[in-house]
């Protein structure tokens, strides 16, 4: 600040604009202003709620124009105090740093890079600008290898017993994307793994796939990694799961790096009053897993455990209810409600187009020549600008839109760039933070439905991508301003099943003041929970669930209906009504939001012998028999368990998550109770994720023993005699082992309930797997397809407790989005009857939302027929506008002149 001079330039580049009453008279206030005092003289001040880089870490474009170099938010020092009701610590991780790593070379061999290092070398905004060159030579690497587990399961080179969770998949998506930024035969990418861990939603089909893409992986740990010649490029040196010992010579190392506790933890842990566990994360309860011992203090994220993107956004959610929850009271009293300028009445107006171009990294402009395109754009009729950006997304390209949209009278605009489905919102406030109608955009999606389509084929891609370009110009010549219509919001829920997630979201949501209605279809509330003794974290599962159980039916703000079936469902986000069956009997509700939480059940199995020997049990029942006949279990002298059974394989290409925790634990209290028993675990991958690898370990030290199968050589069980017999191939003997089994416990897969019903009510979608699909796996992982829904528990996946609490959690932060205004917007895309309209009803019969219906008016006295449209059912589809033979339905938004412009543009390129 002592260089500063005063000389406003900081105010003038600043984007954000706060209030147009500057008391100094100087300009209109900005985040960064200059500021006197009597005691302090002219100089910058920051406004740290309205700053883009302090409120989201983007701009700083008042750094980059200061002509003297006085502002650097690095040194910044001012203390800001704010009192708060709750706090959410979200201070994320570190990554492991390997220099400490002698025998990987890490800081001395130039090709030897950590995986977030090689993550850069990838990006667009990398020092290559997303060129792969390896940093010995700054030459393409062709043969790459990625270390797996470097910084995590081991206590001999770092303390990092846990497993870091998302290394496995970000080698495997680096692995996939390397292949596609590098070309010719003599490719090849190496994964070294310990376990491969792709236990997430959809995790175990990118794992296969890239498999089918030549990914090669080999289950080794390498021990050496030396220089190549003249340093540069590598050879590991390993050894095979056969004990064969290997040289492989490879152009760049790739060093999987874990997640580590941030450096200030423990500081951080000192100031706030909050435990932390023996790797410095934030402790929690599996029943209250983002709540620290200190109330009102909450934590989401890495700072709790390495996790995912999506359970880390999860989380985050999560952590919002339960500080909303804390803060209920005060709801509302320092809300303040985003202002737009008044729209620009746009009629009689020339049509001033503008073209936004997006690179998107190299998602597109590694594929797409899209400074080629963005010249053919200017060719276009009526485009008076074209920009292309390098993220078009980006904070500072959307003041960039808004700034071009007002000096130079835009009143249309169209971007090149990926799917409306995420990103069409963003734009739209955009265009209406410019004063245009948020309609008055289009969206070419030359990302996935091109470049990521015809990666191969650069000028194919190019092509099409002008084809796109030029059907959304003569789109969007067509697009006229629509208005948006409000409905009131029904301010209750209703939660779809009475399991840990049902229960947890309805209790959250009457908690923060919303009546509930909680539907079971069996007699009994609690589902699977009541086949768990005890968490990964050896917490007593029963007492919590009848406590919890209690507290829910003894709400007042939760009705509970047993023995229930939602029969119909009519309505739209906000305003939902259906009837339900209670016993034989129908009641009537309506509702704002719905969180489905079906669960799940345990796969029953079809190998093994199960049903033929009663010594083979699933899980579950091996759980009942070690509550009820403890004593009995105790003498056995064996017991085997066989994990993935049903999954991970054709058909149920998926991890089941739970189950090697379970197994583990399971063979630990066998050990407990006779430490002589024999006790082995057949696995293909132990999949114990985070800090259930201390499981993974105890268990090791007490003396099971841990067998990998494949599923090419699967266990084979036979009965001999009266003895039951499991035979496995050991992949270090190389040879068959027969164990004696007097127990045989099936890792049974975990399987949805049929959906069926649900889908049809609600227009939602499941996977392949039969689990409910979200609106976006990362950006919104608790919201359904369908606007109003939220899934949480085993019906979006299998998960342990600890995350169908935090999903429930997630699911009433995002339903109270909704729940907490009192009427909300709907989108504008709806149909509407024209003149044309004879009353035929065919739109009657193709609409799913039954949001259409026949009226009957006169006209001169004649009787008439014609559609109405429910806009606050119609969901803008279409189904009804593409029936019509007489073009009587029209879409606003899709209406016939504006597809027959894009169809007439796609004709002009034949």
């Amino acid at each position: 600040m002592d260089k500063c001079i005063a000389c406003g330039v900081c105010a003038q580049k600043c984007p954000k604009k706060v209030d147009d009453d500057y008391n100094a008279g100087i300009g209109k206030r900005k985040a960064i202003y200059l500021k006197y005092s009597q005691t302090v003289p002219l100089k910058y001040a920051i406004d740290p709620e309205n700053c883009l880089y302090l409120a989201k870490g983007k701009c700083q474009a008042c750094v980059k124009f200061c002509p003297t170099g006085a502002i650097n938010f690095n040194d910044r020092e001012e203390v800001v105090t704010r009192s708060v009701g709750a706090v959410i610590l979200a201070p994320g991780y570190r990554a492991f740093d390997p220099s400490g790593l002698g025998p990987y070379g890490y800081g001395t061999i130039a090709d030897v890079v950590t995986g977030l290092e090689y993550e850069r070398l990838l990006s667009a905004g990398g020092p290559n600008q997303g060129h792969l060159l390896r940093p010995s030579d700054r030459k393409e690497p062709k043969k790459i290898a990625w270390i797996q587990c470097v910084g995590s399961r081991s206590t001999h080179n770092c303390a990092n017993g846990y497993c870091s969770t998302v290394c496995c998949m970000y080698a495997v998506k680096q692995a996939i994307v390397t292949a596609e930024h590098v070309q010719g035969d003599d490719v090849g990418q190496t994964i070294f793994y310990m376990d491969l861990r792709s236990h997430n939603k959809e995790f175990e089909r990118y794992f296969e796939d890239a498999k089918s893409k030549g990914v090669r992986f080999i289950r080794s740990r390498p021990h050496t990694i030396l220089p190549g010649k003249n340093n540069i490029g590598v050879k590991l040196a390993y050894v095979t799961e056969d004990g064969g010992r290997r040289e492989e010579a490879f152009d760049l190392a790739v060093l999987s790096v874990g997640l580590e506790a941030p450096a200030d933890a423990a500081a951080m842990a000192e100031k706030f009053g909050i435990d932390l566990d023996r790797y410095r994360f934030a402790r929690t309860s599996s029943f209250t897993p983002v709540a620290t011992n200190r109330e009102g203090i909450y934590v989401c994220g890495a700072f709790q455990a390495p996790k995912a993107i999506p359970r880390s956004v999860t989380d985050a959610s999560a952590a919002a209810a339960a500080a909303a929850t804390a803060l209920l009271e005060g709801r509302g009293t320092l809300t303040k409600e985003k202002t737009y300028p008044p729209e620009r009445e746009i009629q009689g107006e020339e049509l001033r187009i503008g073209v936004f171009v997006c690179s998107c990294g190299i998602n597109i402009a590694g594929v797409v020549d899209v400074k080629d395109l963005a010249e053919y754009a200017r060719s276009l009729p009526h485009v008076a600008f074209v920009e292309n950006n390098l993220f078009t997304c980006s904070t500072d390209t959307q003041v960039l839109i808004a700034g071009k949209i007002k000096e130079l009278g835009l009143n249309r605009i169209v971007i090149a760039a990926c799917t409306p489905r995420t990103h069409e919102p963003l734009f739209q406030d955009t265009l209406r933070e410019a004063g245009l109608n948020a309609y008055l955009l289009e969206m070419a999606n030359i990302r996935n439905q091109n470049s990521w389509v015809h990666q191969k084929d650069p000028a194919f891609a190019t092509r099409k991508a002008k084809d796109q370009l030029r059907m959304a110009v003569a789109k969007a010549a067509e697009d006229y301003p629509l208005e948006q219509m409000s409905v009131p919001v029904v301010q209750k829920a209703l939660v779809i099943g009475g399991g840990v997630a049902g229960l947890t979201a309805a209790l959250e949501l009457a908690d923060q003041g919303y009546p509930t209605m909680l539907m079971e279809k069996s007699d009994k509330l609690g589902g699977n929970a009541w086949h768990l003794t005890k968490t990964w974290k050896c917490e007593e599962v029963r007492p919590w669930l009848s406590g919890l159980i209690a507290r829910v039916e003894n709400h007042p703000r939760v009705q509970v209906r047993k023995n229930a079936t939602l029969k119909t469902v009519t309505g739209s986000v906000g305003n939902f009504a259906g009837d339900l069956d209670v016993g034989g009997r129908t009641e009537n509700l309506t509702f704002g939001i719905a969180v489905l939480a079906t669960g799940g059940k345990e796969y029953q199995p079809q190998e093994y012998l199960y049903g033929a020997d009663h010594r083979v049990m699933t899980h579950q029942q091996f759980d009942a028999e070690l509550r009820e006949r403890a004593a009995a279990v105790k003498k056995a002298g064996s017991a085997v368990f066989i994990q993935c059974v049903g999954s991970r394989e054709p058909g149920r290409m998926y991890c089941s998550r739970v189950c090697c925790t379970h197994s583990v634990q399971s063979a630990m209290r066998l050990k407990e109770l006779n430490p002589g028993m024999k006790v082995f675990v057949l696995y293909r991958d132990m999949r114990t994720y985070g800090q259930r690898e201390d499981l993974y370990t105890r268990a090791r030290e007490l003396g099971v023993i841990f067998i990998r199968y494949d599923l090419e050589s699967k266990p084979r069980v036979f009965q001999a005699g009266k003895d039951l017999k499991v035979e496995v191939v050991d992949p270090i003997l190389a040879r068959p082992v027969t164990l004696a089994a007097d127990y045989l416990v099936l890792a049974a897969a975990i399987v949805p309930h049929e959906q069926q019903d649900l889908q049809e009510l609600f227009k939602c979608s499941v996977n392949a797997d039969g689990f409910f699909n979200e609106a976006h796996p990362k950006l919104r992982p608790v919201d359904l397809t369908v606007d109003g829904l939220f899934a949480a528990g085993l019906c979006h996946h299998p998960k342990p407790l600890d995350e169908a609490v935090s999903q429930a959690q997630a699911a009433v932060a995002r339903a109270g989005v909704i729940l907490a205004k009192d009427e909300m917007q709907l989108d504008a895309i709806k149909s509407q009857a024209t003149a044309a309209c004879d009353g035929c009803a065919l739109c009657l019969d193709v609409c799913p939302y039954r949001a259409i219906q026949l009226e009957e008016y006169r006209d001169n006295g004649l009787a008439h027929k014609r559609i109405i449209t429910d806009k606050a059912l119609c969901k803008g589809c279409g189904l009804c506008e593409a029936t019509c033979p007489k073009e009587g339905v029209t879409v606003h938004g899709f209406t016939m002149g504006q597809l027959k412009a894009q169809v007439d543009a796609v004709i002009e390129a034949l």
